[in-house]
């Protein structure tokens, strides 16, 4: 069986990558392996006070994502194609690799969104940098039109 990490981030474009990765997994006989990783500032915010946090917050957004995760999941393996999911803080890249690691993955699979090279120098693409660190291939599935 093909292991395929499969990182999502509940953007527009989730629905696109989840049937192509599905497509992928059928063709080759592979198993999903979903995982989002949430920022670790969750509930935190700015204000006249300074920083704070809001616990609360941050338990409510991880109940949530837990639950749209556990949808995606459900929807991968109503297509017959086996899943589970993962979900953790921290920083993007380096627990992504590290949970293709454990996972003994043979591929990772990314969206690309097209942008310029100076999107990426002022907010990064995760994409990009897992394609420069990744020891496993990086299937990239474009998500633009």
């Amino acid at each position: 069986m093909i292991n395929i990490v499969l990182p999502i981030d509940f953007s527009d474009s989730t629905d696109k990558l989840l049937e192509g990765a599905i497509k992928f997994a059928k063709t080759c006989g592979g198993k999903i392996f979903l995982i989002h990783v949430a920022p670790t500032d969750i509930g935190f915010a700015i204000g006249d006070m300074g920083f704070q946090y809001f616990p609360e917050v941050e338990q409510n957004e991880v109940k949530q994502e837990l639950v749209e995760l556990n949808n995606l999941e459900q929807r991968i393996i109503a297509q017959d194609v086996d899943c589970e999911h993962l979900m953790k803080q921290g920083v993007a890249g380096d627990i992504i690799l590290e949970y293709a690691a454990e996972k003994n993955a043979d591929y990772i699979v990314m969206g690309s969104h097209g942008r310029s090279n100076m999107y990426d120098v002022f907010v990064g693409s995760l994409t990009k940098e897992l394609t420069r660190r990744s020891e496993i291939p990086v299937l990239v599935i474009p998500m633009h039109n």
